[in-house]
């Protein structure tokens, strides 16, 4: 896993890859390399910061250049030991015994039908200089990143939005819309980005670029026609794929930790990878008492203990208690973009711990929830649904009972009237904006009411760009098109985004095997009636996890990987909201409406409303505003 970084047909491109690299250093602290190509035709720069995983040897550095091609990579191949088998009885002789340069020879071979081939996550540059043309290509689900700048006839790109911002931050400005869809959804979806004119190569996609100025990008998977075809099959022997992708995932030439929450996933990425793998040790994260109780959260750490106890595991566990407010411009800078998610302050301590502790790669969960309809928002969704059915009489009772509950009292959190509430903001809608709803911070009038009156078209442009990747599927029932809405917005453009850069920022690897393709095949093999059933969620993976794990880890509670996020907003943060945010540049420049803040605020410290997410999403969004303004970015 590394950081890479490259310039093409740029006159300035020595000078800007040698910027970008040392700005994503933290991606790759083993060794450092630039390769450079100047001809009459074509000019390029490519730059790479190492960690190394597979194959430690000074021969796996990169740039990696043989015959003709160039290659920077950041990416693990799982299952390169069986390409380079299959290319070497094909005449291929290798140098290293890296995956790097399966890549390349898999290039040279196969062209752009290698990314079928590939089995793992990854992102890179190659230069060919018989041609002179510059390809980029991204994993399937878009795990690790990868920006890009049209400048000029040619391109600037990098593996993070920092170091495109420290090249050339004084030539670009922020985009509006991409602010306006980080309030709405407090991140910000792939489609968009923070930046004008930067772009996310997307998941599942490859870029050629042409000596002349020309370029092309293309599609080689798609996750709803992988979805389609699966639900059009037979259901899949999920136990036997999801044994393989873990065992998969377990390659490497460092040792391999993993992370342990106590949840459904965690526990079966880290009992399984124990099983292939005794030596693997597991991370996990408790908070203060305190602040476990105005966020009325459960203590999972118990339920990592028991199973770390059941199979002879080593738990570290690591208190979350940061001084949030010298934390809060660090997490910031980190994300690249404005993420409103404080459990990307988890990642980022737990793999600070264990990056201390000698840890280079971590297995993580994430993915199943969005597979397999785990989230509460599926349940509330289906459970809308039926609520729906009921009386006009029933359902004005209920809405004029639910208003009327706070959602704190005496130091506590409430969470059931917290649930309530949230319930309630899209039980009466249809299906799409219903599920957009349940898990945005505000419904469209909200967020225009919020926004500068220049900023409400593009309300209505976010709102639409869900709708649209929504209904982009022809599956037959409710619970799998939102798995799929989830796994083509949610998954990437949050949890893979802040996990890649939280973990990356300490040079840890985190691997997630429910994130992989055949995984993917097999979750939408399942119709959604075997995913959610009464009031379960996951069902099908539960059924699955039955012969791995006890029942009391299968049929727990759902576990969160959150923080204590509302005890941060009553207490730790309230300086900051008063100085930084109600005074700040959104509100003084009036992206934000002062009024429409000023209410949110009151009404979360008076425990009338659950207003925390908004309230942090709004600082961590004044915080990114006035850090990339620094770095020459225009407003």
């Amino acid at each position: 896993m590394c950081g890479i970084a490259g310039c093409y047909q740029q006159a300035d491109g020595r000078k800007l890859v040698e910027i970008m690299t040392d700005r994503i250093a933290h991606r790759g602290p083993d060794a450092a390399g630039t390769w450079d190509h100047d001809n009459d035709h074509v000019t390029a720069q490519l730059g790479h910061r190492r960690l190394s995983i597979i194959d430690l040897s000074d021969a796996a550095d990169q740039p990696l250049s043989k015959h003709g091609l160039t290659l920077v990579y950041n990416g693990e191949l799982y299952n390169y030991k069986e390409l380079r088998a299959e290319l070497t009885t094909r005449g291929v002789r290798f140098a290293t015994r890296s995956d790097t340069e399966v890549v390349l020879e898999a290039w040279r071979s196969w062209g752009p039908e290698a990314l079928r081939r590939f089995r793992g996550m990854f992102a890179f540059a190659l230069l060919d200089e018989r041609t002179g043309e510059l390809v980029l290509a991204r994993d399937p689900f878009g795990i690790k990143p990868l920006y890009y700048l049209p400048r000029g006839g040619g391109v600037v790109f990098a593996s993070e939005l920092k170091a495109l911002l420290a090249a050339v931050g004084s030539e670009l400005r922020i985009e509006p819309g991409a602010l306006v869809a980080s309030m709405l959804y407090y991140w910000v979806p792939e489609q968009r980005c923070a930046i004008a004119g930067v772009q996310k190569l997307p998941g599942g996609s490859w870029a050629r670029f042409r000596p002349d100025g020309s370029c092309s990008l293309q599609e080689y998977w798609r996750v709803a026609d992988v979805a389609a075809e699966a639900a059009a099959g037979p259901p899949a022997d999920l136990g036997t794929v999801i044994e393989e992708s873990i065992a998969a995932h377990l390659v490497s030439d460092v040792p391999v930790s993993s992370f342990l929450s106590g949840g459904l996933d965690s526990s079966i990425v880290t009992v399984l990878a124990h099983r292939a793998d005794p030596g693997i040790e597991a991370y996990t994260i408790t908070f203060r008492p305190e602040d476990q109780r105005l966020e009325a959260m459960p203590d999972d750490a118990i339920y990592a203990r028991k199973v770390a106890a059941r199979y002879g595991i080593k738990l570290h566990e690591i208190e979350i208690s940061p001084d949030i407010v010298g934390f809060l411009p660090r997490i910031v800078d980190v994300l690249d973009e404005p993420i409103g998610d404080p459990a990307a302050i988890n990642t980022l301590l737990m793999c600070e711990a264990a990056r201390g502790r000698g840890v280079k790669v971590i297995l993580s969960g994430m993915g199943a929830d969005e597979l397999f309809g785990g989230y509460r928002k599926h349940l509330a969704c289906v459970m809308a649904s039926k609520y729906q059915k009921l009386p006009a009489a029933p359902r004005a009772i209920v809405r004029s009972t639910v208003k009327r509950l706070p959602v704190s009292a005496a130091g506590h959190g409430l969470r059931y009237s917290r649930w309530a509430k949230r319930f309630l903001t899209f039980a009466e809608l249809a299906e799409e904006p219903r599920f957009r709803r349940s898990y945005t911070l505000y419904g469209p009038d909200e967020l225009a009411a919020l926004v500068s009156p220049d900023l409400v078209g593009y309300v209505d442009q976010v709102v639409e760009e869900h709708s649209e990747i929504y209904h982009d599927n022809s599956l037959p029932d409710e619970v799998n098109r939102m798995c799929l809405a989830d796994t083509r917005l949610f998954l990437p453009g949050l949890n893979l985004a802040y996990t890649d850069r939280a973990s990356m920022a300490t040079s840890v690897e985190v691997r997630v095997p429910f994130v992989d393709p055949v995984v993917a095949h097999a979750a939408f093999s399942f119709g959604g009636a075997a995913k959610i059933q009464r009031r379960q969620g996951k069902v099908a993976l539960k059924q699955a996890a039955e012969s791995w794990l006890p029942r009391e880890i299968v049929h727990r509670p759902k576990a969160s990987f959150s923080a204590p996020l509302r005890a941060w907003v009553r207490n730790d943060l309230q300086g900051m909201i008063r100085d930084v945010l109600v005074g700040g540049e959104l509100a003084g420049s009036g992206i934000i409406r002062g009024e429409a803040l000023s209410r949110l605020i009151q009404d979360e410290q008076a425990g009338r409303e659950d207003y925390a997410k908004q309230i942090w999403q709004l600082l961590t969004l004044e915080l990114w505003y006035r850090h990339v303004r620094s770095m020459g970015v225009a407003g």
